[in-house]
């Protein structure tokens, strides 16, 4: 007889070279490496050709500095986006892009350059601002591919390629031969430090210290004109303005025509203000106890004159319907060449609307007292201006929301300049631009749902849209005007040559060329004229990014227009998503996306938006070269990202630890499966393990749970289930109790092999379900998986599963139904199990749970449920021994009762339940029934005793 073999050598214990520990940081840049190498993108396109399509159009992020935290929550979402569609199916393609054009970067190279920039050409400039924009294009595009995002990097978008520009200005001229562009003198938003005009998604509102002042303007027309009681009185009114410095602008005061004002007695005088604003200006300025000396509607101040407070100038009393009584006096000094309404008013009363103001907010042809002074410089002088001339009611300082550049940050003016529009009310279809956009919105599916609200109420109450910038780094206005006659020069054949030329050229051509090199020839104005010169100004860099849906989409077969989805941070309501709306109604009638969803912003935990200037936010490149990009894209992962999300180091760290559970729950799987080979081993779902149907119907549910939250980018629900049923469902529960027959039933017996198939089908459903987040680890895993024929060779070319997959084929809804009542209950008696063990082990009677044996008194339902796995109890509830005894009069519905005791025998040494059986064997004396049954069983099957070999047991008894 040979040699008894070695109980312990004969376990199934776990095996696999799958590390332990990931070492993200060090082996992530591998697989960046192979798949660029293996062009996994490419593959993965392949593989989808002629499936649905579904684009995600993606918005430009500025080619200015290295990415941040808010761009890794950005380009991760979408990257969930693009993979989730793949596996579901689609052909989902990515092409990155940048917005490479506007003044950020020609500030950075303006402070480069210093003065040398005063002695170069135009497109010497240009040429700088391409080089600092392609460098940060480079390196975020290298940052972006290193949190995992797969796209076509070789080949994306940007803003300064030749066929971008070209596109921009298609669109530009769709515009103005549909008529709706003209150039005109209106008061725009102006920013004095850069120089150039803004437009409204250029300007944020920050707190502003501003002057504030009470002045008065003394009546110079009849008094009795607007009330009979005022005849003969000396009568004035007050103003009230937080801007001084446009008081020499000051033409007008406007009155609400429909308000009551009233004449207040002071010391001799009378002074006009709202009724309704009369004791506010009381308490302003000063005056105690005045007495009214007359009431009278504002419609009576109509065409009244007064006196400018220090220049000689009449002013025009005018009526305005945006004339309030929130604040003020309810008399608005009004200056149309630094107020939109102020302009409007102008035009209407044909008030002079020169400014006189220049680009750098220099006031020009003023006293002396300000003269030449910077507004906000002139504010105190012209202060100190009017108290000398003792028309300064009073005086104070207001701290006030204010428009503020965004891109420097400094407080802007209005000013009134000729610049180019579009126009809200142009004709598209048989609308106007601004109504097809409203209707176009109403077919936008918006995410989150309050987004149709939102950029409906921006789009309208919008102005035209001033598209022109006075700058040099960006896209022409490319238009021609007539030297002869001056006029615009409007031509579809010229519009079609400088299309063309900027393809081939690009934008450069227009600083390079002439205008006679550029207009074809026998090109002439309606006035006969054949000389042109070209426009100066650069267009709007919202209006060149808003192109980008002519640009990209509508010119390959897998990038069809409009887009399915557009995904940006809350704020591109008033900007990317606004002006590609704009821009693809005004030059097609349509929307130019299906689907918009927006994110919120990144906050550290004391609830302040992440900035440079806080340092309160986090390095993605440094988190991904320490914990790995694996830890940000689950973080992102976690995130309800409609909502504002927290971000901070400690948790990342927190995000780690349930990174390393989650690869501890993989690395069971494929430490489980090192015998395992699927097309043979594998058992049909009807013999498997009730345990393990059990299981693979949950997972069935997950599965589709998961990919219906996929395709309603329910991220955060997908992270926090899967971790829950790898964390809780899988290790806590199923592995610790299937590990009892994958470690010591024999290797091929059906108890092993079907816990086995159940490890691999729930294993491969998950790697594929987590294969859009953990983009890394899940290719890792697949590697490890067991190989079936026809398997792709990356998890990224993969499907998700389908339910069937999950099941290992059909399954009887009778049957499934009957499996996942029962186990519900099952799961309930082993909760209420545990909780009776925990006594007697806090009293020393029992270590772990095999020592021990229970009693359960179970009403009726409970008993008939657990009576039918009378052998497979035990191992369920991980005790030694389980017995079910009716409870009571046995009623369903009654008190489930636990009677916990010491397990009866000794502890068998293979696989450690108590056993009365240990000891009566000679020739394994230190095992249970149920491990000597496995050993005789291999020792037929091993002629070498100390080399047990692996093959079926003619016994395929599930419990062996």
């Amino acid at each position: 007889m040979p040699t008894p073999l070695d109980p312990k050598k004969t376990l199934n214990l776990p095996k696999t070279d799958f590390p332990m520990k990931a070492g993200l940081a060090q082996n992530e840049p591998k697989w960046l490496e192979k798949w660029d190498k293996e062009d996994i993108y490419g593959k993965i396109r392949a593989s989808r050709a002629g499936k649905p399509g579904y684009v995600l159009h993606d918005g430009p992020p500025y080619a200015n500095g290295a990415i941040h935290e808010g761009h890794a929550l950005n380009k991760c979402l979408k990257d969930f986006v693009v993979k989730s569609k793949t596996m579901a199916g689609f052909d989902s393609p990515y092409v990155p892009g940048w917005d490479c054009h506007g003044l950020p970067i020609e500030i950075k190279v303006d402070e480069s350059l210093g003065r040398k920039k005063l002695e170069m050409a135009p497109i010497d400039v240009r040429k700088a601002c391409r080089q600092y924009a392609q460098k940060y294009l480079d390196i975020q595009r290298e940052q972006f591919k290193r949190l995992g995002v797969f796209g076509r990097w070789n080949q994306p978008y940007s803003t300064m390629d030749p066929q971008y520009e070209s596109a921009i200005v298609r669109t530009l001229y769709d515009f103005l031969e549909n008529g709706a562009v003209y150039k005109g003198l209106k008061p725009v938003y102006w920013c004095i430090k850069d120089k150039t005009a803004l437009a409204e998604a250029e300007v944020e509102y920050e707190q502003h210290a501003s002057p504030s002042v009470w002045v008065k303007y003394t009546l110079t027309s009849d008094p009795a004109q607007i009330d009979a009681r005022l005849a003969g009185r000396k009568v004035n009114t007050i103003i009230w303005t937080t801007t001084p410095w446009t008081l020499p602008a000051s033409m007008a005061v406007a009155f609400h025509p429909d308000l009551e004002y009233v004449a207040l007695e002071h010391e001799g005088e009378l002074y006009i203000v709202a009724d309704a604003l009369a004791k506010a200006t009381e308490e302003a300025v000063g005056f105690s106890g005045a007495d009214v000396a007359a009431r009278f509607p504002g419609k009576q101040l109509d065409r009244v004159t007064f006196k400018h407070p220090f220049l000689d100038r009449s002013i025009l009393g005018v009526l305005a319907n945006y004339v309030t009584t929130d604040q003020g006096t309810g008399a608005v000094h009004t200056a149309p060449s630094h107020g939109a309404d102020d302009f409007y008013t102008g035009v209407k009363y044909k008030l002079e609307q020169t400014c006189n103001v220049d680009e750098a907010g220099r006031i020009q042809n003023g006293l002396p007292e300000y003269e030449g002074l910077t507004v906000f410089k002139a504010n105190q002088p012209i202060v100190d201006l009017l108290k000398s001339r003792g028309v300064l009611m009073a005086e104070r300082k207001i701290e006030h929301s204010y428009p503020h550049c965004w891109r420097c940050h400094n407080p802007v003016i209005f000013r009134a300049t000729e610049q180019w529009f579009i126009s809200m009310e142009a004709k598209v279809k048989d609308s106007t631009l601004r109504q097809q956009a409203l209707d176009e919105i109403k077919k936008v599916k918006w995410i989150p749902g309050w987004g149709e609200e939102r950029i409906s109420n921006m789009i309208a109450t919008r102005p035209d849209w001033c598209i022109s910038r006075q700058r040099i780094w960006g896209v022409p206005i490319a238009v021609f005007f007539c030297e002869a006659c001056g006029k615009l020069l409007e031509s579809k054949e010229v519009n079609k040559a400088v299309v063309d030329l900027f393809g081939r050229e690009g934008a450069d051509s227009w600083y390079i060329r002439e205008a006679a090199e550029i207009v074809p020839k026998g090109a002439k104005c309606e006035c006969g004229g054949t000389a042109f010169r070209k426009e100066n100004d650069i267009i709007d860099v919202w209006f060149e990014s808003g192109s980008s849906q002519a640009a990209v989409l509508g010119h390959e077969p897998s990038l069809p227009w409009p887009a399915d989805l557009y995904l940006e941070g809350g704020d591109q309501y008033r900007g990317w998503f606004h002006s590609s709306l704009l821009c693809a109604v005004g030059a097609r009638g349509q929307s130019p996306y299906k689907a918009v969803a927006t994110h919120g912003w990144t906050l550290d935990p004391q609830g302040r938006a992440t900035s440079k200037s806080l340092g309160n936010g986090i390095d993605p490149v440094k988190i991904a070269s320490n914990l790995g990009a694996e830890v940000i894209r689950m973080w992102v992962a976690s995130v309800d990202f409609q909502e504002d999300v927290t971000v901070s180091p400690d948790l990342m760290d927190r995000v780690g630890k349930t990174y390393t559970k989650l690869r501890n729950t993989f690395r069971y799987f494929v430490s489980n499966l090192y015998d395992f080979e699927p097309e043979k081993d594998a058992l049909p779902f009807d013999q498997l393990h009730p345990l393990d149907q059990y299981m693979l119907l949950r997972t069935a549910e997950i599965s589709e749970s998961v990919q219906k939250w996929y395709e309603n980018f329910e991220f955060h629900r997908i992270f926090h289930q899967l971790n829950e049923f790898c964390t809780v469902d899988l290790s806590a529960v199923y592995f610790d109790v299937l590990k009892d027959r994958l470690y010591t039933a024999a290797p091929s017996s059906r108890a092993r092999r079907s816990g086995q198939t159940a490890v691999w089908r729930i294993g491969e459903a998950l790697v594929r379900l987590v294969a859009p987040i953990m983009t890394f680890t899940a290719d890792e895993l697949w590697k490890f998986l067991p190989k079936v024929s026809g398997r792709p060779e990356s998890v990224h070319i993969a499907y998700f599963p389908a339910s069937k997959d999950v099941t290992g084929g059909g399954v009887d809804p009778a049957a499934a139904k009957v499996v996942r009542s029962d186990f519900e209950v099952l799961m309930k008696v082993r909760d209420e199990v545990n909780k009776a063990l925990e006594v007697p082990r806090k009293e020393k009677i029992i270590g772990t749970g095999l020592e021990a044996a229970v009693t359960i008194h179970a009403p009726q339902d409970v008993y008939t449920v657990l009576n039918k796995y009378p052998n497979d109890l035990r191992f369920l509830l991980l005790v030694s021994k389980a017995e079910i005894k009716l409870a009571g009069n046995g009623n369903p519905g009654g008190t489930l009762h636990v009677d916990v005791s010491k397990a009866p025998g000794e502890k068998c040494d293979r696989c450690w339940n108590y056993s009365t059986e240990v000891g009566k064997s000679q020739r394994y004396p230190t095992v249970c029934e149920r491990c000597l049954a496995v050993l005789e069983e291999l020792e037929k099957i091993a002629p070498d005793a100390d080399n047990p070999k692996d093959d079926k047991p003619k016994d395929n008894n599930p419990d062996k």
